[in-house]
């Protein structure tokens, strides 16, 4: 081979073994900036997030509370997962606490049959046959001051999947289950953790009032109890 042409082929090759070497470095030399720190300000419910998440309970948000209540928020879909302890977190916080038995203080009569259980203090439905749960505790959102959802013994006795409401501006009412009057367990298409209450009903995520549906029939027994916070008794 002429001098030349092995000049050629040996810089060919150096450039190729440069290039090859300055791929693999890519990956260091354009690593992803580290994740910015968590910066929500102190929640209405930061004392009960702090004591649920094992943090110091002081009601003052630091930057390892805030991390502490995002992960909870990103682990169990919280509509916002910035740290910020809001209302709706508390809720979902209620929910995944009661979820290993949620009706440990019995207030929903145990019976062989299902019954959908309502409490209004926590704001939570599920569903149990006997003390098996047949659907997990979910944040509702019950009546406000007024027009409260009304307490005790009740059985589903009209069904409408896509009912729209003949009282209330035909607002949608998706799976809707009703159970006494024009109150009714139903899916709610806005935001169920505004401070404020329905108009009697039972509102659901639509998640939740959609696998409700598939769960629940004609006849069911729906039983009601407590107070929703910021109601009269």
């Amino acid at each position: 081979m002429r001098p030349a042409l092995i000049s050629g082929v040996v810089a060919a090759a150096s450039a190729a073994a440069a290039l090859v070497s300055t791929v693999l470095a890519a990956p260091d030399a354009i690593a992803a900036p580290a994740r910015a720190g968590c910066t929500a300000s102190t929640g209405p419910y930061q004392r009960p997030m702090e004591q649920y998440l094992g943090r110091p309970v002081d009601g003052i948000q630091s930057e390892a509370d805030c991390e502490a209540v995002r992960a909870f928020q990103m682990k169990h879909a919280v509509p916002r997962t910035d740290g910020y302890a809001d209302l709706a977190t508390y809720r979902f916080m209620l929910a995944v606490k009661a979820a290993a038995n949620p009706n440990a203080a019995g207030h929903c009569p145990v019976r062989t049959y299902r019954v959908t259980c309502v409490d209004m203090d926590r704001q939570l439905l599920w569903v149990q046959t006997g003390k098996r749960i047949d659907f997990r505790p979910v944040p509702i959102r019950t009546g406000r001051d007024a027009q409260e959802t009304r307490p005790g013994w009740h059985a589903i006795y009209w069904r409408d999947k896509d009912h729209v409401s003949t009282l209330y501006d035909n607002a949608p009412m998706p799976y809707a289950q009703f159970f006494d009057g024009g109150q009714a367990l139903h899916g709610h298409l806005g935001n169920l953790f505004d401070g404020g209450g329905s108009a009697g009903c039972v509102n659901l995520t639509v998640h939740d009032a959609a696998f409700l549906w598939k769960l629940l029939g004609i006849d069911d027994a729906v039983y009601v109890w407590g107070t929703k916070p910021g109601t009269a008794v």
